[in-house]
């Protein structure tokens, strides 16, 4: 099988893919999918993009997991913790979310790691925490303003660094 081939199409599905039509949707998926050897990561991967993009978190989170378990590749390997987080949040799980996210480096994905670690940290009630990420990530964007934001940034996750070493001063 050309690899070469099989990315373009998957392309060509994402590019018309309909979230309404969630039942069809996942069926090309699976055609697609059907492919390639079984377990194979890349594979699994997609296929959980496509119940996570239909709603449905929850059948997305194990084949997130075989995808990564089974040697997803580097290029896909991101994505894949970020939107394996993503769901894990939505299906309640917010604390493994946000330990998925922090292990991220800081690279090219960092900013679609810290939108998700953010929601995660809300989630996972630690509200002062998720304000200083997503500020943080927010201030290099706000000229003139950026500098301040950064500092207020960091002047939260001073606080939310207290609040976790003594709860009871909240």
């Amino acid at each position: 099988m050309d690899h070469d081939d099989w990315d373009d199409r998957v392309a060509a599905f994402w590019a018309s893919a309909d979230d309404e039509r969630a039942e069809e949707t996942i069926a090309e998926m699976r055609a697609l999918v059907a492919e390639r050897p079984d377990g194979d990561p890349r594979g699994l991967f997609e296929l959980a993009c496509v119940h996570d993009f239909v709603g449905r978190e929850a059948e997305a989170v194990p084949l997130y997991r075989a995808a990564l378990d089974g040697g997803l590749d580097p290029a896909h390997r991101p994505a894949a913790v970020i939107q394996l987080a993503s769901s894990l949040r939505n299906v309640g799980e917010p604390a493994e979310a946000v330990a998925l996210l922090d292990a991220l480096p800081d690279d090219a994905d960092a900013a679609g790691r810290d939108a998700f670690l953010a929601l995660a940290l809300h989630d996972a009630g630690r509200p002062t925490e998720a304000l200083a990420v997503a500020l943080r990530r927010l201030a290099p964007t706000l000229p003139g303003y950026g500098r301040a934001v950064a500092a207020y940034a960091e002047e939260l996750a001073e606080r939310a660094r207290a609040d976790a070493a003594d709860p009871a001063e909240r």
